[in-house]
Parts: C-alpha cells; sequence; structure tokens
C-alpha cells in the first residue's frame, strides 16, 4: 500500500471544498472539450497542412500584449478554477485508450490529460476580454510534483480533475490540480499535482506578462504563500544541484562506503570490485527507446505535446523498474521535470531510463531524453524525468561503479527523501 495521509478537502482544495457545499460550480467540462478549446483560444488548425498559416496569423496578436503587469486586471482564484470529468464508467467506450494490462488506469493517460488541462487553466486566468484568440503562448515549464493517495485507479468509474492558478509571477503561472475517482457515489482523492507554466509572446519567443492575483481568504493567502516557498526551493536546490556543487560531506560518506563495500578483499587494488550480496551494478539497469516524432502527437504550438513526453518517459520508467526488479511496480510519486527545450516535429527521441536508487521495496528510476539530429549528429537534452516507484517486494540494493554513477545514485536519493516527505506531509 501507498504511505497513507490524511486527506482534507479544504485545505487540498478550499474552491471544490466551497463549490461542493454551493449551489454553483466552476467552470465543467470534458478533457476532449478541453483540448478543442485550447485549439480555439491559440487559432491552432486540426490539420498539419495548415499549420504554418495558422502560426503566422498569431504574429498580428502581439499588440494585444500588455506592456506591464499593471495593465493586466487582476484575477481572483476562483476565476481559473475547472472540473473536468473523465466519463470511464459513464462511457464505456473510451476507456480502452486509458487501459492496462492491469485492468487499471494508465498513468501516462492522466499525464497528458494534467498537462492539457494545465494549459486551459492558466489561459482562463489570462483571458482577454478583447479578443477571441489569446495573444499569449502558455507552455509548461515545470512539473514541480505529482503525489499519489491511491495504488489502484479503476478503469471503470467515473474521474474528476479539477485545479486552479495558485501563485503568479511576472510571467509564470504555478497551478495545483487534484485528480479524484467516483466511489459509491463519493468523488475520493487519487493524486495531487503542481505544474508551474510560462507565458511566451505569440510566437512563442519572450516572455509575456501575465495577470496578477487577487487572494480573498487566509486559505488563499496560504495557498500562494505555498507557491513563494516551492519557488524558493526550486532555486535552493538548484544551487545545490550535483552538476553544479560537491556532494556534502554526508554524501561523500555514503558514496566511499559504497565504493569500500565493493572491493575485493583478497587484493590490494582499488580496481578489482565485487559485487555484494543482494545487490546490482546500476549500469546493468538501463532500458532505452528511440521515437519519431510525427505531426500526430504536435501540441498547440505545432511542437512535441509536452505530455506526450511525459507519458513516453513514465512507460519506459516502469518498464525499467519492472525489469530491474522483476515485480510490478506502482508509481508513488513525480518530481522535477524540468522542460528545458522544446521538441520539434520531425526530431529523433531518445530515452534512457536508470534505476539509480533503491530503498526496501522502493525504486527511484530517472529517464533523460534529448533529440538527436542526424544530419548533425547533434544531441540535446531536453527532459529529465524522475520517477519514484514501489514493489511489492524488497528488491536488490542499487551499486554505482563509476563517479558519475554515484552522482546519479546520490540525486536519485535526494529525490526519494523529497517524495517520501512529501507523502508524510
Amino acid at each position: 500500500m501507498l504511505p497513507r495521509r490524511v486527506f482534507s478537502l479544504s485545505k487540498a482544495c478550499p474552491l471544490l471544498a466551497r463549490n461542493l457545499t454551493s449551489s454553483t460550480s466552476g467552470f465543467q467540462t470534458t478533457m476532449e472539450e478541453v483540448r478543442n478549446k485550447l485549439r480555439e483560444i491559440v487559432g491552432a488548425s486540426t490539420n498539419w497542412r495548415d499549420h504554418v498559416q495558422a502560426m503566422n496569423e498569431r504574429k498580428a496578436l502581439h499588440t494585444l500584449l500588455a506592456k506591464s503587469q499593471a495593465d493586466l486586471p487582476p484575477r481572483k482564484m476562483s476565476d481559473s478554477y475547472i472540473e473536468v470529468i473523465l466519463p470511464l464508467g459513464s462511457q464505456p467506450e473510451i476507456r480502452e485508450k486509458y487501459l492496462n494490462v492491469h485492468n487499471t488506469v494508465r498513468f501516462g493517460r492522466i499525464l497528458e490529460d494534467l498537462d492539457s488541462l494545465g494549459v486551459l487553466i492558466c489561459y482562463t486566468h489570462t483571458k482577454h476580454d478583447a479578443a477571441q484568440r489569446s495573444p499569449l503562448s502558455i507552455v509548461t515549464a515545470l512539473v514541480d510534483k505529482i503525489g499519489l493517495w491511491e495504488q489502484h485507479i479503476h478503469p471503470d468509474r467515473d474521474i474528476k480533475f479539477i485545479g486552479n492558478v495558485s501563485w503568479v509571477g511576472r510571467t509564470s503561472m504555478e497551478v495545483k490540480m487534484h485528480m479524484l475517482q467516483l466511489n459509491d457515489g463519493i468523488y475520493g482523492p487519487v493524486l495531487d499535482a503542481t505544474f508551474v507554466m510560462v507565458a511566451r509572446d505569440p510566437e512563442n519567443k519572450r516572455p509575456a506578462f501575465v495577470n496578477p492575483l487577487i487572494l480573498e481568504t487566509p486559505e488563499e493567502k496560504k495557498i500562494f504563500n505555498e507557491g513563494e516557498l516551492n519557488k524558493t526551493r526550486r532555486v535552493d536546490s538548484s544551487k545545490a544541484s550535483l552538476l553544479k556543487m560537491a556532494p556534502t560531506a554526508e554524501e561523500r560518506n555514503i558514496v566511499h562506503n559504497l565504493f569500500l563495500n565493493t572491493l575485493d578483499t583478497r587484493t590490494v587494488s582499488f580496481r578489482s570490485r565485487v559485487l555484494p550480496s543482494n545487490s546490482a551494478w546500476m549500469q546493468d539497469t538501463s532500458l532505452k527507446s528511440l521515437e519519431i516524432c510525427h505531426p500526430e502527437k504536435r501540441n498547440i504550438f505545432n511542437r512535441i505535446f509536452g505530455g506526450f513526453l511525459m507519458r513516453k518517459a513514465y512507460e519506459l520508467g516502469w518498464a525499467c523498474a519492472y525489469n530491474f526488479a522483476n515485480s510490478r511496480p506502482y508509481v508513488v510519486a513525480v518530481d522535477d521535470i524540468m522542460f528545458q527545450k522544446p521538441v520539434e516535429v520531425g526530431s529523433l527521441l531518445l530515452l534512457s531510463s536508470q534505476v539509480c536508487y533503491t530503498e526496501n521495496n522502493y525504486t527511484q528510476v530517472r529517464v533523460h531524453s534529448e533529440v538527436y539530429d542526424p544530419d548533425s549528429r547533434v544531441h540535446h537534452t531536453t527532459n529529465v524525468f524522475h520517477f519514484t516507484f514501489m514493489l511489492e517486494k524488497e528488491i536488490p540494493d542499487i551499486v554505482p561503479k563509476t563517479y558519475g554513477e554515484s552522482m546519479l545514485y546520490l540525486d536519485g536519493k535526494r529525490h526519494f527523501e523529497s517524495a517520501m516527505k512529501e507523502n508524510k506531509a
């Protein structure tokens, strides 16, 4: 079972709690309508052959951009609140898209839906009353964290997504979303998600200002302050990254002890290494895949849909954990997915997964995503994904061999401990 937390609806989403006890509710729609609405807002064409013309038409929207944030009307959290129904129970014909072989819902599909919903929530917050089309290009910058409450997501019960803008900077917005599933006539919590979106100009080239946020209640002020703390935490985490800073003294001791435990006591050599019992070398746990990025998977800005990238990375990470542990993995948390570079249509997308940390029956899997240009033979990193899985039995310890693998081990340990801390909160 997943680590249990006490769920408080009023704390997790006070807007939903308020709507459930009142006669009015927020904007309610379906996931298909969400995607149709996004195409309408930006003027995206459903035909690939028309995409160049559609993007050229957006250039005229530059005149609608605000010169400063002060020029934009402030918005309330409730202004961006949206409810989306995924009718898996009441519309059986859509189930197959979401069904996996274990008769539960494909989590990768949920990631796609969360990404689309997060963008629509931000467009709702920044709605331009004077124009049918928005001058903003809103894209996902970061999946800060996703934590799960339930191990099983049933494929034959309706799902409800809810969410709203919870924090606003000058050109960025934090979105909190919650997923609930119908059980005996009551929607119960399944997961919480926090995404960060950025607004750019109509051609998706430069940052653009977004509407400021009005805080009406003490609960909303608390949620906004959590957004500030999240921003500070991300800055601090970036500064302490093992790509920039040396490990702490405690982490150096961990790495050295791992090294000492693998030395062959029969020799006096640093090169002779022996794998401890009930362990696996990190280098033996990787899985890779390649995707050709066809137009079918493009987003409203004619680049590859971020939700598709998350789904493919998750499914490879899940397979990597399954292959390593010989036991079915259950996702516990997703965190710190930074969208570093957009993926263009036609790209060759290379995904590399690696088990980088284990503890008891948990494993931390890292998936690295890069695009490859066959003509120039140049690789560019686009994303790094972090997934925490729980297995049905205890699993071997992972052991790094090289210094680089040791840094992956420590980074995985940091992400795992962060996920466990969130689950206990």
